[in-house]
This record gives C-alpha cells, sequence and structure tokens, in this order.
C-alpha cells in the first residue's frame, strides 16, 4: 500500500518505561537463515531485542507530548514481543509511506502504523492476521453543510478530499470518482487538520478511529465526523483490516507472531490492550478475518 513519503525520521522514541526505544539499524540476518524463514526472530531472541517502524498517525503509533512513542501498536508490539521472549523493542518513527521500502531494505524487522492489509501490499510485504478491523468516516464542519455520508458523496458533491499520503482512502476517493484535482494529500494528520480549517479541503476521509482521535484533540472547533460506512469498491465491501507486516522471508517470525495474537483474541485479551487508543468490540476481528482473506481483495 505504500509509495515512498519522505526520508525517514530516525528519531527513536521510548516506548515504554520497561521497553525502552532507541534509534537503531536492524538486526542483520544470514541470508541461508532467511531463505528458511526464522533467521530474524532467532537473532532477536538472542539479542532480546527487535527493531519496528511506525509511523505517526494516532491512534495507531504516534509520539505524545513527553516525547514517548505510544499507540495501540506500540503496546501490542510491547505485549506480543515480550511473550516471544524480546524485552526490547527499538521503535523508529517513520513517514506512512515508507514503511515497507524501509521493512525491505532491512532499516527495521517489522512494521505497524494500522496499515490496511491489500492485495497490492501483500505483493510486497507479509502480513500478519489484523489485530483491528474498521470502517471509514469524514471529518467536516460542523452541520456537515456538504451532506457528506457515504463513499459515493464526494465525487457527487464535487468536494475536496483530504487523505494520509500512501493511505487506502486515496484509492477509495479516486475509484469513486472523485476528480484528481480534489484528492489533496497530506503527510500526517495534523497537517490534514490544518487544511480542513483553513477551507483548503471540504473533509478529511479516514478511519472512524483515527478521526474521533482527531476530534478529542480539537474539542469546540468546529469540526464533527461523520458516521462510519463501509466503501464499496468494484462491488466489494471495503473493511479496513490493520496489521504488523514482516518481510516475506521471515515465515518463523511472522508465525510466532500470529501464534501470540491468536491467544490474545482467544482469551479476550486483545480488546484491554487496543481499549485505551478508542477501540471498541465493534473494532474486534471475526475469526475468519484473516491476512490470507484481506490479501485477496
Amino acid at each position: 500500500m505504500t509509495s515512498s513519503r519522505r526520508d525517514f525520521l530516525r528519531t527513536a522514541v521510548l516506548l515504554s518505561a520497561a521497553v525502552p526505544l532507541a534509534a537503531a539499524g536492524c538486526s542483520t540476518t544470514d541470508p541461508e537463515e532467511e531463505k528458511a524463514g526464522g533467521g530474524t526472530l532467532q537473532k532477536a531472541k538472542d539479542a532480546g531485542t527487535i527493531t519496528v517502524g511506525f509511523a505517526n498517525e494516532a491512534p495507531y503509533g504516534y509520539t505524545d507530548k513527553s516525547g514517548k512513542l505510544t499507540g495501540e501498536a506500540p503496546e501490542l508490539a510491547r505485549v506480543i514481543f515480550k511473550q516471544l521472549g524480546i524485552d526490547e523493542v527499538k521503535g523508529v518513527q517513520v513517514d506512512f509511506g515508507g514503511l515497507i521500502g524501509g521493512l525491505n531494505a532491512k532499516r527495521f524487522d517489522a512494521i505497524a502504523a494500522g496499515m490496511f492489509i491489500t492485495p497490492e501490499r501483500c505483493a510486497s510485504a507479509a502480513f500478519a492476521n489484523p489485530e483491528y478491523v474498521a470502517k471509514s468516516a469524514f471529518m467536516v464542519p460542523e452541520g456537515n453543510p456538504k451532506g457528506l455520508k457515504g463513499a459515493k458523496d464526494p465525487a457527487a458533491k464535487n468536494v475536496r478530499v483530504g487523505v494520509m499520503t500512501g493511505a487506502v482512502e486515496a484509492g477509495y476517493a479516486e475509484k469513486t470518482g472523485v476528480k484528481k484535482s480534489n484528492i489533496k494529500t497530506y503527510a500526517d494528520q495534523p497537517s490534514a487538520f490544518e487544511g480542513l480549517k483553513a477551507g483548503r479541503i471540504d473533509c478529511i476521509w479516514l478511519t472512524r478511529i483515527s478521526l474521533a482521535d482527531l476530534q478529542s484533540k480539537h474539542q469546540g472547533e468546529g469540526f464533527e465526523v461523520t458516521d462510519p460506512f463501509v466503501p464499496v469498491i468494484d462491488g466489494k465491501e471495503q473493511f479496513g483490516a490493520g496489521a504488523f507486516a514482516f518481510r516475506k522471508a521471515d515465515s518463523d517470525l511472522l508465525n510466532a507472531w500470529n501464534g501470540e495474537l491468536d491467544k490474545l483474541k482467544q482469551q479476550n485479551k486483545l480488546l484491554p490492550v487496543l481499549q485505551p487508543f478508542g477501540f471498541t468490540q465493534a473494532e474486534m476481528p471475526a475469526a475468519d478475518d484473516t491476512a490470507a482473506k484481506f490479501c485477496q481483495g
């Protein structure tokens, strides 16, 4: 799902007091081990540390006012990698559009940023099973003056749409008929909000989760989030299934992650990790919500 945005922000920040983060290159692995799968996992276990790339998008992964990297993805990484015997997670904050490229360039060993599983992205990375499934929404001026309620409305009403660079919503907008000149891309949520506030766009198109978090930071400023909806593209409903991703060679690491994630789901322990960041039971994946399903489109 990616096109490169900007150069990587190489600043590493603290994931938690128990699991420190620092900027670092990912551990190198033996090529033959990688071909067999498991080189990265074993090396991470031996070293007790692993490097993970995140993007600055709340509530998935972001730097808070204290400089700590937090969000559903960093916190989930802390829980699962600890269960795998890897106590230290070195998190590197990067632009969203550079995540998959950085992963395959071995700048880090895994990526997570609320990244949706899509057939295009599955061609370049091995996605874990989803930790959440989300619907879309719009952020609009209070009163929703353009009357935007669903995916087809921006094109029908000829409005200007703000999306995140490299995110799926740009494709949704284009495929539902929004003119390319009306699709405005932004590097992050704060930039998109400033565009909306300044009247350069008429709405922001993201997940309901993202927009609810963004609205919580701008209470009383005259904006609202629409009811959630599911875009239909080429006759198929587009639910956003967010997941971690790994290099295709690292099958052992992928399988180990999925195993621990499945345990959290089965023991009803996944939601408590994500709930502080605005996730609800409605976003929890169903039993048949797998990476294989969403990779097929």
